[in-house]
């Protein structure tokens, strides 16, 4: 794993999955998640096979709700898109239920 000086967890920008996906949403207390990529990135959802365009740090499919995030380091390509896994949902989620 990767490691950055905004986050205690080990977890850093060149993490996988779930680990990565909680390490964009949080990282600089969360003012990277919601800013826009440099140029959006068309993909296709690791949870149900939707193809949706990724157009922040942190984006959800638009089917299933199925979380996805790129790291600013890698923000280039889509092959560096990462899933958080099935079920998982975004803190913000958590809260509403």
């Amino acid at each position: 794993m990767g490691s950055c000086g905004s986050c205690s967890s080990g977890a850093g920008p060149f993490s996988e999955g779930k680990d990565l996906v909680e390490f964009v949403y949080n990282a600089h207390g969360g003012a990277i998640k919601d800013q826009p990529l440099p140029n959006e990135l068309k993909t296709k959802c690791r949870g149900c096979g939707e193809e949706f365009t990724l157009k922040t740090f942190v984006g959800k499919c638009p089917k299933c709700g199925g979380v996805h995030a790129v790291s600013p380091p890698r923000c280039d390509d889509q092959a560096n898109i990462q899933f958080a896994g099935a079920g998982y949902k975004l803190p913000e989620d958590k809260d509403r239920q």
